[in-house]
């Protein structure tokens, strides 16, 4: 066992029995570097990865291969979800080297952590029109030896390139302009066929569609109805959402969402959970409500910890190594077996299950997508139409009994704080558009865990929580000891988490989660950046390698930007407040990135969301009432979809003499009428004040 067997870390420990001499990322690594006088070879990588997984067993686990690793070079192993500011460095330096960047990532670095060549999956000899690993290892090797100059001068230059590409702050005018120039951009890169933006592969882009929702909703201009409903029904009927249990698949190989890379991350079902409430709330298109209840049922049953809260991280796309999404694919033989005869001939052409499928590492398998309507199958097999929607419904069921007693792919409970937080949050979305209080329950708990678990008194949100003395049978949460996991204070989790606690204030009504999210956010000032604006994506820099270049992200790459997510809690804290502060924040963060959001686009969807907000003002709900929550008026105003709403309680009437309960709404600087029925808040919330 190499040193990486007693970390917490699910990708680390599972590459403990690699005859790899591998370190964890420190400096004790570069010092052995030094000591040696040997390059460093970082793998950045992730349980979840399929072609880490495949690089690892092709190369990492080959003892001979790993003994002119061991000889040549000092080796450290990061898991990106446990650092993801070391992943965010790195890959700007590859990306700059080999045109793209993506995990495995394969660095070779001087002792002191400078990056001087790179790539990311390498195969051992070489295919797919790659370079071999041994050649590349080999050459390395030579170069390092003996052309130390040529290696210090291209290190020189990619570090001044990451320190350069890292800072995306780049000043301009808050300007409605940006908004509408941002869409017609998203609406020039949109797919009018299979939806989404651009060809292949194809990521969701959860947070442009809900830019492009709530432009729709102001405006009602088709066109941005149309992105919105093709992007969404693309994306439910395709494979890269698993028809069978629920939850979206990382991201789409090809262009109609078919096949996709199989994987399930906690964050990217977050997203899409809240953009799929939304939009079922603000069109009523039932497609998107049984979107909505898939991810739910997916993320309570995979990754959920019901009895204390929070979600574990992901959900692996194989089993072992020459899988493929064996898992979550179906031969025609094995789908036919677990079914009726009836069912197997509406399921067939439902899900496109035929002899001919879409893996070509097995060419019978077969990815469950929506080829047919219950209309045409009804048509096609001369069956009533509620007979099709009964028999695919118990075909469902038993595909999903089937599948569950195969050996499914790991699952890291590691819980990460912001992407609990995300998920959180995205569970109170869920909740109200659902009406689903067992949702939300389950959101407040793992709130509070987060809460009393990831909490550091004078430093704010740990990013990862441990579940220690699981041996002893005695339980412990927290954050993980510094001793153990040195780990950095980052943005993301301190801004995640704040706005989960925004969205529990609202759904409560307990102001100690309004505290909390005030709390963080004066914390979250040690981030910031005093001459032109932005914070830093950690607190401090630890002066290793790249990690001496500290960032301002404004990209939303892979998660939104914890800049735009920053911005977007500190104008919702303004609505409920009142603390002119924090909107004044928001501008001077807003401004700082105006210039690089305007060539961006797409990229920075939530930037736009954070500025649309600044620019169109709140939809604020005052609701005055004296009974516990929920109530209807409160369940009203929390389901009802608007853009840029916030929910304020109280159990006093905003309008004096006005009897409770009572709710009145606000747009920009004017109010309605006050109203006392739900009926009437839902009449006043479609029409006052809007923009359009």
């Amino acid at each position: 066992m190499n040193r990486l067997a007693d970390l917490p870390s699910s990708y680390l420990s599972s590459a403990a029995h690699q005859p790899v001499h591998w370190h964890p990322w420190g400096e004790a690594a570069f010092a052995a570097a030094r000591a040696a006088g040997k390059p460093v070879l970082l793998d950045i990588g992730a349980v979840w990865c399929h072609w880490c997984h495949v690089m690892d067993g092709e190369s990492y686990e080959d003892p001979e291969l790993a003994a002119f690793i061991n000889e040549h070079f000092v080796c450290v192993k990061v898991d990106r979800d446990e650092r993801p500011d070391v992943d965010a460095r790195y890959q700007r330096a590859v990306q700059a080297i080999a045109g793209q960047g993506g995990w495995p990532l394969t660095a070779f670095l001087t002792p002191d952590g400078d990056v001087f060549y790179g790539g990311t999956y390498f195969p051992p000899d070489g295919k797919y029109g790659r370079p071999g690993f041994r050649a590349v290892l080999n050459r390395v090797r030579e170069i390092f030896a003996a052309e130390r100059d040529k290696v210090a001068s291209t290190a020189r230059e990619l570090k001044t390139h990451v320190q350069t590409s890292l800072s995306e702050a780049s000043g301009g005018a808050l300007a409605p302009e940006l908004l509408a120039e941002s869409a017609e951009k998203m609406a020039r890169l949109f797919d009018f066929r299979y939806g989404g933006f651009g060809t292949q592969p194809k990521f969701p882009s959860a947070s442009a569609v809900e830019f492009l929702l709530a432009r729709w909703w102001d405006r009602r201009e088709p066109w941005l109805r149309e992105i919105v409903d093709r992007t969404l029904t693309g994306m439910a009927r395709g494979g890269v959402y698993d028809q069978v249990g629920g939850g979206f698949h990382r991201y789409s190989v090809d262009a109609y969402w078919r096949v996709p890379h199989f994987e399930k991350m906690a964050y990217d079902n977050a997203e899409l959970l809240t953009v799929y409430a939304h939009a079922y709330a603000a069109t009523g298109t039932p497609l998107y409500g049984e979107i909505a209840q898939g991810i739910v049922a997916w993320a309570m049953e995979v990754l959920a910890d019901e009895e204390h809260g929070g979600f574990g991280a992901s959900q692996d796309a194989d089993v072992g190594q020459g899988d493929d999404g064996d898992y979550f694919t179906w031969t025609p033989d094995e789908a036919g077996a677990a079914l009726t005869s009836a069912e197997w001939e509406v399921a067939r052409r439902r899900w496109d299950i035929y002899p001919q499928g879409e893996m070509h590492h097995n060419p019978e398998k077969n990815v469950l997508w929506v080829a047919r309507t219950p209309e045409a199958i009804a048509e096609e097999a001369q069956l009533d139409l509620a007979r099709v929607a009964e028999l695919l419904a118990s075909a469902r069921r038993k595909l999903k009994a089937a599948r569950d007693r195969r050996k499914a792919p790991f699952i890291d409970r590691s819980q990460y704080t912001g992407w609990n937080a995300m998920l959180a949050d995205a569970c109170f979305d869920a909740a109200a558009a659902l009406d689903r209080p067992d949702v939300a329950a389950f959101a407040l708990k793992t709130s509070e865990r987060l809460w009393e678990s990831g909490f550091v008194a004078g430093e704010g949100m740990a990013h990862r929580i441990e579940q220690r003395g699981a041996q002893s049978g005695e339980r412990t949460d927290g954050p993980l000891p510094a001793s153990r996991s040195p780990l950095p204070y980052l943005l993301d989790d301190q801004v995640h988490c704040a706005m989960a606690y925004l969205s529990a204030y609202e759904h409560t009504g307990d102001g100690r989660w309004l505290d909390r999210a005030r709390e963080l956010m004066n914390m979250v000032e040690v981030f910031y950046v005093a001459d032109d604006g932005g914070y830093y994506d950690t607190r401090e820099s630890d002066g290793t390698g790249l990690l001496a270049t500290r960032a301002r992200p404004i990209q939303d790459a892979p998660t939104s930007s914890p800049n735009a997510v920053a911005a977007l809690v500190l104008l919702r804290l303004h609505a409920l407040t009142d603390e002119a502060p924090f909107r004044a924040r928001a501008e001077t963060l807003l401004t700082a990135f105006a210039g690089a959001a305007h060539e961006l686009g797409l990229h920075a969807a939530t930037y736009l969301r954070a500025l649309d907000w600044f620019l169109s003002g709140a939809c604020t709900i005052k609701v005055a009432e004296a009974s516990p929550l929920p109530s209807p008026l409160s369940s009203l105003a929390l389901s009802f979809y608007r853009p840029r709403k916030a929910v304020r309680h109280t159990k006093d009437s905003p309008v004096p003499g006005t009897p409770l309960p009572v709710a009145l709404v606000c747009a920009g600087t004017a109010c309605a009428a006050p109203v006392r029925e739900a009926a009437e808040l839902r009449t006043t919330l479609e029409g006052f004040g809007r923009i359009g």
